[in-house]
């Protein structure tokens, strides 16, 4: 379970946070609100109720808190209390949060009501506590109080967090020219808070902004996965086997992007039949939907019933196992002897030599193995047994149980030491049916059908090859120099982030806060190392030419679409004019239903106007409409699909996407009408699955169609 937590932010709004300064596009209160809306957001996303988070807004027009009474808090409102925030909170903090009219309102006074709100809500709860302050320290602050507040936030074990516009930053290279003199006092006065509070940070604003950009990564708290006993040798049978009490925990893990979930839109009276608005502010928070839920009913043929079919219980239900297209029906009894009785523990089974362990070997995440707590002996000799296999540079191979019953798994144990820390890694291993064995030819040499062996074949590298290849790959090396020479990882793993698992949550995170806004761009930090940097490419230019060079490598010409009426007609290589030795008539062709398709392409080849093309389209159109007529239940449909892809093809090629859009709406109001031999609605989900509907601009620029017209030609009518 994570840790409970407890943050107040306190957004200073007034009248000089809405202006634009020093050349910046936004307001203060617009570039502070990014910081403030990143970090709500993820504690909105996390769904905890433990996560609670209270919004206090300084130098506000009116009043509003529980120390009103008192003239120091006059024009500070708490927006809201400390709880668990969930989007129609988010929806009345954008609606509170804007620039006021006033100068009035102490930073200080702010600080001491976040305490007491952390306070009221905490009591002597064991919480981790945050305030974080945003001010662009131009008001009047009052001093004489902070010493008493720094002995709070410390004996409180409050994280304090103090950020600013053009506050002055030695360690982020900003220093703002020319200062206001009160801006100067306030920010010294800040800084001093800050620094001298043990959990303290003061930092300017564009540090704070600058770090949103870069993702979080979650802590998670280690959970044990199995407890048991690690077991070397039969204790029921022996004295001298090993029995060790263990607990495995997951060491790494795959992190998965947040999956959506379905809702539904609901009126009044619905909302009342299925729960009233509780059940509509659990599913949406109050903006009109509702979860789907899901029914599931099961039927089988009864002749005797109405209809053909009679409901049944899911307990009446019996399993069966697909055999080539039959089911076979299994007791639970006759299951039951198929399924292998176990027993959780961890047993080794044998010891292998590190240097004959292939590492692709790994199956799936890795755990780690410590000593179960509170046991002096059963640490000491897992301490023992970790040694020894580092000593002989072996693993040892086990058979893990997770639970009783469960299936076994083989695992591979690896002792792992550093000087503070002892454990044993656990990796899954494969069984015979896990391995895939695929055979390549060989890189270096060729043997021939007569079994000679040969080294120098145009299938094979040359030496001047493989000599460009090796001082390109050199050069493309990642490590790199910093200022002091040293040599330094150029591409380190802990700044490399998960693009899809980041991005989804970055997405859902903007449209939360700005639900008409386009999605942004993805961050620089994600896009980091999809592309090799530009110096790396520099350095290695010279080396990459001379690979191009070795390897004869040519461009090849793109592939040319489209506009084939405008394009000489091919050329056999013998220089004979077929057609003409044939003297065919190309205008009066006619396309057999036999060899409809290649006659089609043909006379479609030949055509010198659009009357021809035309021509074609009408006699491919009368043959797919009689296919349809006369199919005998789907027998001729994938010939008719085979046709109307054909047809879509070369139209889209031959600029004549209209042609096409003509006969394709003509034919789906006869489908639908039955007007082709009866019922042939499943031929038109063969024509949808094939996406064979209109053809659009995005495919054709001569279309008039466009896509949102071409996707709902394809809905089901």
């Amino acid at each position: 379970m994570a840790d409970k937590e407890a943050t107040v932010y306190i957004v200073d709004v007034a009248r000089s946070m809405g202006e634009k300064r020093h050349g910046r596009s936004i307001t203060d209160l617009e570039w502070a609100m990014q910081y403030v809306w990143d970090k709500i957001t993820t504690t909105v996303s996390t769904g905890r109720k433990t996560a609670n988070v209270g919004v206090i807004a300084l130098r506000t027009d009116d009043t509003s808190n529980e120390l009103q009474d008192e003239d120091s808090f006059a024009n500070i409102s708490v927006i809201s209390h400390l709880k668990q925030f969930l989007m129609p909170d988010i929806r009345k903090l954008q609606n509170a949060i804007q620039p006021s009219h006033t100068y009035k309102g102490d930073a200080i006074s702010a600080l001491v009501l976040a305490i007491h709100m952390i306070n009221t809500h905490c009591r002597k709860l064991k919480y981790k506590r945050k305030i974080v302050l945003i001010t662009n320290g131009t008001g009047l602050i009052d001093p004489e109080n902070v010493e008493d507040i720094k002995d709070k936030i410390k004996e409180d074990n409050i994280e304090l967090f103090i950020f600013g516009p053009d506050f002055d930053d030695v360690e982020w290279g900003v220093k703002e020219e020319d200062k206001d003199e009160r801006k100067a006092l306030n920010e010294k006065l800040l800084r001093e808070l800050a620094n001298d509070c043990p959990n303290g940070t003061f930092a300017t604003l564009e540090n704070a902004v600058a770090n949103v950009d870069i993702p979080e990564t979650k802590e998670v708290r280690i959970v044990p996965t199995f407890k048991g006993h690690l077991s070397l040798g039969d204790p029921g049978q022996y004295e001298t086997a090993l029995r060790i009490p263990v607990e495995r925990c997951y060491k790494t893990s795959v992190a998965k992007p947040p999956s959506a979930s379905s809702f539904v839109s609901q009126s009044g009276t619905e909302a009342g039949q299925e729960g009233g608005p509780s059940a509509t502010q659990e599913a949406g928070q109050g903006d009109g939907t509702t979860n789907v839920r899901t029914s599931r009913t099961y039927q089988i043929d009864d002749e005797s019933a109405p209809g053909g079919k009679v409901d049944v219980e899911r307990d009446d239900l019996a399993k069966g196992y697909e055999y080539g297209r039959t089911a076979v029906h299994i007791s639970q009894t006759d299951e039951n002897i198929t399924s292998l009785t176990t027993y959780a523990g961890l047993e080794i089974i044998g010891f292998i030599d590190q240097d004959k362990y292939e590492r692709y070997l790994h199956m799936s995440q890795v755990s780690f193995i410590t000593a179960s707590k509170g046991y002096k002996k059963g640490s000491l000799a897992l301490s023992s047994l970790i040694h020894a296999l580092y000593e002989a540079e072996d693993y040892a191979v086990a058979r893990l149980v997770i639970k009783e019953a469960k299936p076994p798994i083989l695992v591979l144990l690896a002792p792992y030491m550093t000087n503070d820390f002892e454990c044993l890694l656990e990796a899954p291993l494969p069984y015979t049916e896990d391995l895939r064995t695929y055979r390549f030819p060989s890189l270096d040499k060729v043997a021939t059908v007569s079994g000679k062996i040969v080294t120098e074949h145009r299938n094979l590298p040359t030496k001047s090859l493989q000599e460009s290849m090796d001082q390109f790959v050199d050069s493309m090396e990642l490590d790199i120099k910093d200022d002091d020479g040293d040599t330094v990882e150029g591409l380190p793993i802990e700044f490399s982030y998960s693009p899809v698992l980041h991005r989804i949550q970055s997405a859902i995170k903007w449209r939360a806060v700005h639900p008409e806004d386009p999605i942004q761009e993805p961050s620089a930090q994600l896009t980091r190392f999809s592309h090799p940097e530009e110096d790396l490419v520099a350095k290695s230019k010279q080396e990459l030419e001379n690979l191009i060079a070795a390897a004869d490598v040519k461009k090849v010409p793109p592939k040319t679409k489209g506009r084939k009426r405008n394009r000489e007609a091919e050329k056999p290589l013998s220089g004979l004019d077929v057609d003409a030795l044939l003297n065919l008539e190309p205008k009066r062709a006619k396309i057999s239903p036999e060899n409809a398709i290649p006659e089609f392409k043909q006379l479609l080849s030949r055509a010198d106007n659009v009357d021809t093309i035309n021509d074609a389209v009408k006699q491919m159109t009368d043959i797919i409409e009689n296919q349809i007529k006369h199919s005998l239940g789907d027998a001729n449909y994938e010939r008719v699909v085979e046709g109307l892809g054909t047809m879509r093809e070369e139209l889209v090629d031959y600029e004549e996407p209209a042609l096409y859009n003509e006969l394709v709406r003509d034919l789906k109001e006869k489908i639908l009408g039955e007007k082709l031999g009866g019922d042939r609605k499943e031929l038109w989900w063969l024509i949808r699955k094939g996406k064979l509907g209109l053809i659009d601009q995005e495919t054709s620029e001569r279309s008039e169609v466009l896509a949102d017209e071409a996707a709902e030609f394809l809905v089901p009518s």
